[in-house]
């Protein structure tokens, strides 16, 4: 790309990002900005990547066509309304800030065009699930350039806004869950007699093996499920007791609770 990227911050996820554009080529980080209020943080992002760091968000304004805007919900109002950052009139704003809905950012920046963005955890290993939606003054090749820049840290796809609280649910929260998951095989693995650091190698390869199947070979979980499952084999038991403790339920609620609490956290 021709642009300049900017980050208005430069926590995890923005580091992140900032990592996979360079990583894929996506931008060199000559062509990439970013700033931070912390010295440790620019230090930090300046000596681990090379690209240009500022302590105010105006700089970073000036000299990007494309702004991240990756601060903490709480800090959006001060950034806008005390240190009266503006967006410029044709620059593309990518907000993933989360809960903050398109409405609210057009009234903080309503000459941009914004993009909403909930990624998750996995962006910092360039595996991230990302649910985006687009603003009315989004235009085709805007959307091209924030799936380029979005893909540098995995699997994003475009969704209407009312389905970002199920992006947030499915996508944001759910590594959390899928990590009790790992922890929970380990801990079998343990208690019969594998150690600790072999249990759980063991249980993430085979989670991320079957995530790639799933992506890769495009069928069904349940048809992938079934060709595991050997007839009075050793899985189809544990199919059956996963089954009977509730886990398909127990995972559909976890997920469905997370998703009624983003749309309260967007309405508050």
């Amino acid at each position: 790309m021709t642009d300049h990227i900017g980050f208005i911050g430069a926590g995890k996820m923005a580091e992140a990002l900032i990592g996979g554009l360079i990583a894929k080529d996506v931008f060199p980080k000559e062509r990439i900005v970013a700033c931070a209020p912390s010295q440790k943080t620019r230090d930090h992002i300046e000596g681990t990547y090379g690209v240009k760091m500022y302590e105010r968000a105006e700089d970073v304004v000036k000299e990007a066509d494309l702004i991240v805007l990756a601060v903490k919900p709480k800090n959006v109002p001060d950034l806008f309304e005390k240190e009266k950052v503006t967006i410029g009139k044709g620059k593309v704003l990518i907000s993933i800030v989360a809960g903050l809905s398109l409405k609210k950012l057009c009234y903080y920046v309503p000459d941009a065009k914004i993009i909403r963005v909930m990624p998750n955890h996995c962006c910092m290993v360039l595996e991230g699930a990302m649910g985006y939606t687009c603003g009315p003054t989004v235009e085709a090749e805007d959307k091209e350039k924030v799936d380029k820049i979005l893909s540098s840290v995995g699997l994003a796809v475009e969704v209407p806004e009312s389905q970002m609280d199920a992006v947030t649910g499915i996508a944001g929260s759910s590594p959390a869950f899928l990590y009790m998951v790992i922890d929970a095989m380990a801990d079998a693995g343990v208690l019969n007699g594998l150690g600790r650091e072999q249990a759980i190698k063991l249980a993430a390869q085979s989670m991320l093996g079957s995530a790639k199947m799933v992506l890769e070979t495009g069928k069904h979980p349940d048809q992938l499920k079934d060709e595991v499952c050997s007839p009075g084999g050793t899985t189809i038991v544990g199919v059956k007791i996963l089954e009977d403790l509730g886990m398909r339920s127990a995972m559909a609620s976890a997920v469905d609770g997370t998703i009624a609490r983003s749309r309260e956290m967007s309405n508050e």
